[in-house]
Order: C-alpha cells, then sequence, then structure tokens
C-alpha cells in the first residue's frame, strides 16, 4: 500500500556555527521492533528509498537522510571531508534518539560513509548493508570534466540537471574532489566487524565490475547477494529482490521464498495473544501506525505538491483542482490574520457541505486558529450556546443566518462575520437554476454596512494566495466538535492536530486497495460531524481523491451524481444506505461503480448490508466510533472475516478492552458485559473548559471510556449493547437492564414500526411508532409482562409520530424523557 512519505518529514539540526541541519524522512509506528537508516549516494536523495520506507516501516523505524547538498538539505560554504560526513551521521543520530543499536543502509557512496561509520561505531550497530557501494569511486572522464567547468558555468546547468540529479553542480563539485575521489575503502572494509549484507546488480556499469565484486570478498563473513538484471539503482529497478534480501538479513534466520511471499509480515504470536484482533486484519494492514508530527493542514498541502491538476472538489458541477484549492485556503488564512487572527482564536463554521466550508477549514487551521464545527440542524438556542461556551470570535456562516449572529456581534463577541452563499463558486447556470428554485437564500437580508461583516468572496479576492507563516505544532488544538447530545447536553470536545492526523492515517490504512490519487468519494455526509469531518474530508484529501460533495443527501440527487461521476467510496450511515437501495430502478444509475462503504453512526442492519453489497458488488462493512477518539476505532474488515452485528476489531494503532461497570480499572475477560475503553493517538485531548468533565472519562493513562456497554468476542470483535447512561436497575444493583432487552421484545409485535425504551426513575417507559392507529398500550405492555420478567415490562406507552432524532437518525432519549415529563405534568 502506499503512502506519503512526505508528511514524515522533519528538520534535524547538527549545529547552529555555521547553521546546519539535515533533512529526514522519519516514519516511526509505535511500538517498532528495529531501526534502520539508510543513506544515499553521490547525486541522491533521501526519496530514492520510498519503496524500501513503505515496505519496513509496516514494523520498523525508517529512516532516510537528505546529507549536505542533496534534495532538501541545503549546500553549505565549508570543507568537506569523509570525517565530518561520519560526523554528521553521529550527530543525526543522537538527535533522532536513537538509542538502541540500529541497521545502517547505504547506497552508492552512501555505502561508503555507512562503511565509515560502521568501522568507528561497531557498537551502535545491528548490520550494515551496502547495496551498490564500490571499493572506490572513479567516475566517468565526461563527469569529471563537467564538475571541473568555472563555478558559473555550473550554476547555469543546475536547470537542466533537476530532472536526473538531487544535488546542484555546485554542490557535487566538492563532494567529488575532497570526499568521493581520495576515498579507498578495501583496507577498510577487511577491518569491518559489524555483520554485512552487499547486495549489487549484474548489469551496473556506473563503476568498473571488480569495485563491486570485491567487496564482498574483501568484508570478513559478508553475505554477497546478486538480484541479477539490475542497474546502479538496484533498490529502485529490483525492489522487491532488495526489501527480501534485507527483510532476511535484519531477521538473522533463513526464511524461503514461502515465508516472504507476503509484501508485509503479519502479526507475531505474541501480538495475537494481547490483542486477538490482530490475527483477523488484511495482509497489508499493519499493526500500528506512525503518525506524522504536522499540523492537519499538511494532509492538504502535500496531495497539492503531489497532485495540482487533479480535481479535489467537485460540487454541482463547479470544481476546483488541488493547487486551486490550496491556493485559497491560503487566502483564507491570510485574511483572517489581517482581520486579527491570533494562533488559538476560535472560528465557528456553520456550513452546508460546500466549496467554501473546505477553504474555510483549511485556511483557519493554516492561521493557527481552531475550527467550532456547528451543525446547521441544531436548534438556534443550542448554536448560540456553542458559541459562547466555546468563545468564538470569528463565525463563517450562511448570509440567510445573519439574524442568529447579529447579537453575538453587536455583544462584543464577535469580531468579524464571515458570510457565505454556497452557491457563489457554482457556474451562472446552475446558480441561477438552484436560485429560481430557492435553494440558494435569495431571501435573506443584506448585511448593513460594517466593517466587521465581510463577504468570505471578496475576502479571498483581496489577499495573497502565497502561503502563510504560522508556526503551527501537532499537538496544538485544531477543532472542537460538540458531541450529539443523545443523552446528555453537548459537551465540546477539543481534537489536536494530531488527532486529526492520527484518525486520517488509521483510516486510510484500513482501505488497503484504495489508489492514491485516483479515487472518488461521495461526500454526502455532513463534515461538520466528526464522522465525516474524518472519513469523507480528510480521508479523501490525504488520498488526493475527489470529493463528490453534496450538501444534502437527497436520493434522486446522489443516484444522478452516482451515475455521471461515478464515485467509487462512500462513506455513508445506515439510512443513506437503506435509502439508496430502495429508490425505484437504482440499477440503471451505474451504483456498481461504488467498491468500498464504511458505515457509522448507527447500527448497520444485515437487511441493508446485504442488498447494498448485491447492488455494487462493493463491500459495505460497519464501523464505530465516537466524537471523543477522532472518530474512528473499530470497523470491520473490508476483505476477509467480518461478524454481522458487530461494529468489528480496533483499527491500528488501536487499543480496546471492555472494563467493569462498577470499577472502570478492571478489564473483563471475553464474552462478559462491561463499559468499552479505547486507547490510542486519535484520542482527544480533552472537554473544552470542562477539566472535571475530561477526568470523568478519561485516565491517567490515557484509556477513554466511551460509554457505551459493549462485550469483546474471544476473536476481538466488539458488539455495542446500550449506551451506559440508558441502562438502569430495576433490581439486583449488579444486574442492569438495557432498553434493547425491552426493545428487542416490542418489535416482535408486527404493528411496531420503530420503538425506543427509556427509564425513567428506574421504570422502563416505552415510545412506538405504530402502523396500526387501532394498536392499544395495554396490548402492547401485556405482551412484554409475557415475555419479560415483571420488572422489565414497560409501565407505559407512549405513541408518537416521530422521535427526537441527530442528523444521523440516533433517537435524543433525553427528548423522549423531557416529553414524557411534559405530559406528566400536563395531567
Amino acid at each position: 500500500m502506499e503512502i506519503d512519505i512526505e508528511l514524515y518529514r522533519r528538520e534535524v539540526p547538527l549545529s547552529s556555527q555555521p547553521a546546519l541541519q539535515l533533512s529526514a524522512i522519519d516514519i516511526k509506528p509505535e511500538p517498532h521492533e528495529k531501526t534502520l537508516l539508510f543513506l544515499h549516494g553521490f547525486g541522491g536523495q533521501a526519496r530514492q528509498w520510498r519503496y524500501q520506507l513503505q515496505h519496513f516501516s509496516f514494523r520498523h523505524r525508517v529512516i532516510a537522510l537528505d546529507l549536505q547538498g542533496h534534495g532538501r538539505t541545503p549546500h553549505l560554504d565549508r570543507p568537506l571531508s569523509m570525517q565530518t560526513l561520519v560526523d554528521d551521521l553521529l550527530q543525526a543520530v543522537q538527535t533522532l534518539g536513537i538509542a538502541e543499536p540500529f541497521f545502517l543502509l547505504g547506497h552508492s557512496f552512501g555505502g561508503a560513509v555507512a562503511a565509515e561509520f560502521a568501522h568507528a561505531y561497531p557498537d551502535m550497530l545491528r548490520g550494515l548493508v551496502l547495496i551498490a557501494t564500490a571499493g572506490e569511486f572513479r567516475l566517468n572522464p565526461l563527469y569529471r570534466l563537467a564538475l571541473n567547468l568555472p563555478l558559473p558555468v555550473l550554476r547555469s546547468l543546475e536547470p537542466t540537471t533537476r530532472g536526473w540529479l538531487s544535488a546542484s553542480p555546485v554542490a557535487l563539485r566538492p563532494w567529488y574532489r575532497q570526499v568521493l575521489a581520495p576515498w579507498n575503502g578495501w583496507s577498510l572494509f577487511r577491518s569491518l566487524v559489524v555483520p554485512t549484507l552487499v547486495i549489487r546488480g549484474h548489469q551496473d556499469r556506473v563503476f568498473a565490475r571488480p569495485m563491486y565484486a570485491e567487496v564482498a570478498r574483501s568484508i570478513p563473513g559478508a553475505e554477497d547477494v546478486d538480484v541479477g538484471a539490475s542497474g546502479h539503482m538496484v533498490m529502485l529497478e529490483r525492489r522487491q529482490a532488495v526489501n527480501r534480501a534485507v527483510e532476511r538479513f535484519i531477521q538473522g534466520e533463513m526464511r524461503t521464498w514461502r515465508d516472504a511471499a507476503g509484501d508485509e509480515p503479519g502479526p507475531t504470536e505474541a501480538e495475537i495473544q494481547e490483542r486477538p484482533w490482530l490475527a483477523h486484519y488484511e495482509a497489508s494492514v499493519p499493526p500500528s501506525v506512525a503518525v506524522p508530527d504536522v499540523p492537519a493542514y499538511q494532509l492538504l498541502r502535500s496531495a497539492a505538491r503531489r497532485y495540482p491538476r487533479r480535481t479535489a472538489l467537485l460540487f454541482e458541477g463547479a470544481r476546483l483542482t488541488y493547487r486551486q484549492l490550496n491556493r485559497r485556503s491560503n487566502r483564507m488564512a491570510n485574511a483572517l490574520r489581517s482581520l486579527g487572527m491570533e494562533k488559538g482564536d476560535r472560528l465557528l463554521l456553520m456550513l452546508p457541505n460546500c466549496s467554501q466550508q473546505v477553504i474555510a477549514y483549511f485556511g483557519t487551521l493554516k492561521a493557527g486558529g481552531i475550527v467550532v464545527f456547528a451543525l446547521p440542524a441544531h436548534k438556534a438556542e443550542e448554536l448560540l450556546r456553542q458559541a459562547r461556551d466555546s468563545g468564538a470570535c470569528f463565525a463563517v456562516v450562511q448570509r440567510a443566518s445573519l439574524p442568529l449572529w447579529q447579537p453575538l456581534l453587536d455583544q462584543g463577541q464577535l469580531k468579524h462575520l464571515i458570510l457565505v452563499d454556497p452557491v457563489d463558486d457554482l457556474p451562472f447556470a446552475k446558480r441561477l437554476a438552484l436560485r429560481l428554485r430557492g435553494r440558494a437564500g435569495e431571501s435573506a437580508p443584506r448585511p448593513p454596512a460594517d466593517d466587521r461583516i465581510r463577504t468570505l468572496r471578496d475576502l479571498l479576492r483581496n489577499h495573497s494566495p502565497a502561503a502563510p507563516q504560522v508556526h503551527v505544532q501537532a499537538h496544538d488544538p485544531a477543532v472542537i466538535q460538540y458531541t450529539g447530545g443523545t443523552t446528555t447536553s453537548p459537551k465540546g470536545v477539543v481534537l489536536t492536530h494530531r488527532n486529526l492526523v492520527a484518525n486520517t492515517i488509521q483510516t486510510r490504512h484500513w482501505i488497503p486497495e484504495a489508489r492514491e490519487g485516483q479515487e472518488r468519494f461521495l461526500s454526502v455526509l455532513p463534515f461538520s460531524h466528526s464522522y465525516g469531518m474524518t472519513t469523507a474530508l480528510n480521508v479523501p484529501i490525504a488520498l488526493g481523491a475527489t470529493l463528490m460533495i453534496k450538501a444534502r443527501f437527497d436520493p434522486k440527487d446522489v443516484l444522478e451524481s452516482i451515475r455521471r461521476y461515478k464515485p467509487t467510496i462512500f462513506p455513508a450511515v445506515p439510512q443513506m444506505y437503506m435509502a439508496l437501495s430502495r429508490f425505484p430502478a437504482v440499477r440503471k444509475y451505474g451504483i456498481r461503480s461504488i467498491r468500498a462503504c464504511i458505515s457509522g453512526a448507527a447500527p448497520l442492519p444485515v437487511e441493508v448490508q446485504e442488498a447494498f453489497e448485491k447492488l455494487t458488488r462493493g463491500r459495505l462493512v460497519e464501523g464505530y466510533g465516537l466524537t471523543e477518539a477522532g472518530p474512528v476505532t473499530h470497523a470491520n474488515p473490508l476483505r476477509g472475516r467480518r461478524k454481522v452485528g458487530s461494529i468489528g476489531i480496533p483499527l491500528p494503532s488501536t487499543e480496546a478492552r471492555i472494563v467493569s461497570l462498577a470499577d472502570p480499572g478492571k478489564p473483563l475477560p471475553p464474552g462478559q458485559v462491561g463499559e468499552l475503553a479505547v486507547r490510542g493517538p486519535q484520542v482527544m485531548a480533552g472537554y473544552w473548559g470542562q477539566p472535571e468533565a475530561t477526568t470523568k472519562v478519561l485516565t491517567t493513562d490515557r484509556w477513554l471510556l466511551t460509554g457505551d456497554v459493549a462485550q469483546m468476542d474471544v476473536d476481538g470483535f466488539f458488539r455495542i449493547i446500550a449506551r451506559k447512561a440508558d441502562m438502569w436497575y430495576p433490581g439486583k444493583p449488579d444486574n442492569p437492564a438495557f432498553p434493547r432487552d425491552v426493545e428487542e421484545v416490542l418489535y416482535e409485535v408486527p404493528q411496531v414500526r420503530e420503538t425506543a425504551v427509556v427509564a425513567i426513575a428506574r421504570q422502563p417507559i416505552a415510545f412506538v411508532i405504530s402502523s396500526d392507529p387501532e394498536l392499544k398500550a395495554e396490548t402492547l405492555i401485556a405482551y412484554c409482562r409475557r415475555r419479560l420478567p415483571p420488572e422489565l415490562a414497560p409501565r407505559a406507552v407512549i405513541f408518537v409520530d416521530d422521535f427526537p432524532r441527530t442528523f444521523i437518525g440516533k433517537v435524543i432519549r433525553r427528548e423522549l424523557a423531557k416529553r414524557y415529563a411534559q405530559q406528566r405534568a400536563a395531567l
């Protein structure tokens, strides 16, 4: 599976006088088994090891350095020698915190540097790998002549060498004169005591054949591997053969081709014993992932660098490429800075899915701000409460909602209000059609003449597209997401940049077949909800995919978009899959383009799963998450074993266990019912402004108590039973009851279309949506008394037309309890 190794690039400071730092790619999964450090050759760069970095980062820490004057490490006008290069390498090892003995791998002249280091510091190494390394380096006469040209001529040649050299000719000349040409390693090789592997290709003609062939013979006990038909860039041209040879070497044991048949090694027996779910991981899904220490907006910048001309956003016919999206988010960041945004300021973002929402999201993060997502579906009083609770001083909202936010502006809490009409960026014909249909908010009041009220269109037009210079760290807060509030009042969950990046990387690894720069995501889930933010926004951006954005879910409109644009991945909620499956003549819309779907936020009925998979021939699996965990923690494997009715198994780098309901510090064995606890890099920093609430759910060792009652089976699959807040104790204190105990019995009655049970004063009260207006409450109560213990039979049945729900369809049980209290008070 391909990963973007540039996300893991960091600067490694070596000295202040002169100022020297090396650029490094450092991929460090936790935990990791071994450390491998890669050195490129003369004119090379760290990225030349990309295949090895991706392969070995499955379970090892891998580091590739850009040596001085190469790749992204600048050239310094200082004397060079082999000793200075070895000293630089030693300093880099110490700065990177490599404490244990590691493997050092060098290509071509990088192998010479590696051999010198191994000779000077043998105790620091577990092994040495030399790839296409010679005993001495005599360049082609034409190259020698070129490097002896005057400096002005060499500078003029730089543009012509960028496509095939990773260092400028000006930097290469001192390398050649002072280090490469004088070096002779034959006597050094004979004195090496570190276990050594030599890899070469028999078609390498950069240097004379004896310069390669004699290397392994000169090193005592060295293993010699000739991979056959390969030139000088062996690790690129024969990457699989090189990877197999290195794998055998670092494992320190004989392995046959059968042992190395897969691209990545699977989990060990010890790991499966501790985390049984690892046995059910797909072969290319690692047990843990390396989380790059970068701000979340680097996901966009990286995609813009790799796929600048690819369509990033597709919204109602309007397209934005990744380059355009990146530049517009830069404009947004610069606009916010000009309005006075400081690092850590909060910006309330309340928009439906649209291009401007994505621009405002990444622009705020680039400006150092914190995005406070607000769901447009929330009531006005709740939206205002969240704005005040978060202390938001900026807001980006639809023009139609201006009257709601004007009081906060007048009271001085909001410094600036930025208004958006989502159709502004659409083609004229589409914009006109939407306005004629009344979907563009044309009746909204015109904003008053106030310098504190701006339009997003004007702000973007008047500011620079250059990247802002704001120092944002991975552990800085990035987003405040308010919980759904199904059982208690919504709380602001603080997610850091690292939380967002971690959950993006984890979810991306769960879809190993996803192709970088080729996928098309159907992004209907609201970005303002944590599930939509991760699976429908951050993950496709990280993949360089096209986001087919829909502002709302309308089955016919969505199917028309599927027919026209052929999405390949569709994260959604069960209600969406159900609506599409039941749509008349659904097959004519070309729904088979969809290959993978992850359903979340609500239980996925098996009938819905089977029907949708039959339509698409793709895979639809159920997952689980919560806002406090960024949100995704569990999912069923897309390819491989899955269990109906389960939320699946934990994602890479995610731990999960069932703990006692009475003692959260006591883990329970498989099969027992308790509270689900999770731990991982995606778990929140805490609740905004509520330290006491944070300590109730987040233990000192970073276990998050989810509030969900669950079970884990012997295979490591988890099943959700109920919310902890919804259970009650009708009798014995160690024998809780759950709404599902009663709901399952009520569903046995054919006329019960939907039901929700709420415990009020430790008594079950049933709310029912019936398909038969003649159905009586007494009939249902009597049926439950025949099927349930007396203490579980509902004390009352209330018929309703619908339930209060979140946008994803979850029943808000606390609102049902309020309705019951109001009804009792009225009697």
